[in-house]
């Protein structure tokens, strides 16, 4: 459980630094847009009141403090349950991830009442209206790596029954 752990205060301290240095240091709240590497990437001002995407986006309190609570209860979930599986090294990195973020999102809607999302990446001549932060690409990575890597316990049981026939002996 130190890797996930490790993983999970790395994570939010870079989401964290990132922000502040971004968003307050290099004042992208006023700017709005910081030309990074033209016209690939960009820094582009967006606060986030819905989830992925801005969907469900809300200036309601009770949607804030329903988001801050949710993210607390799915890392809170996660940790539960790699905890209870003895997980093995890649999936407590991938946990490490998915709650690293979700809290690091989570301290933006209390702090500043919305996500800070700031990085913007357009490719192929097609323009990207979206912002996102580390903590969305941690929360993304860490989700497909609990997909790919779940099953099976660090100590090498898979916690599956032996078939067995109608008279309990194992097939």
């Amino acid at each position: 459980m130190r890797l996930a752990l490790w993983t999970l205060l790395g994570t939010f301290a870079l989401d964290q630094a990132l922000k502040w240095w971004i968003v307050v240091g290099l004042n992208l709240r006023e700017r709005f847009v910081i030309e990074v590497f033209p016209p690939w990437v960009q820094f582009t001002m967006a606060w986030n009141r819905g989830v992925n995407f801005g969907l469900f986006a809300s200036d309601s309190e009770i949607a804030r403090w329903f988001l801050v609570a949710l993210a607390l209860a799915i890392s809170a979930a996660v940790w539960i349950w790699i905890r209870r599986e003895g997980a093995r090294p890649m999936m407590q990195l991938s946990a490490g991830l998915l709650i690293g973020g979700a809290l690091g999102n989570a301290l933006d809607r209390v702090v500043w009442g919305a996500v800070a999302d700031f990085l913007n990446v357009t490719c192929c001549g097609i323009r990207n209206p979206y912002a996102f932060n580390i903590a969305d690409v941690a929360i993304f990575a860490g989700a497909v790596g609990l997909l790919l890597f779940s099953g099976g316990r660090a100590d090498g049981r898979t916690d599956r029954k032996t078939p067995r026939d109608d008279a309990g002996d194992v097939r």
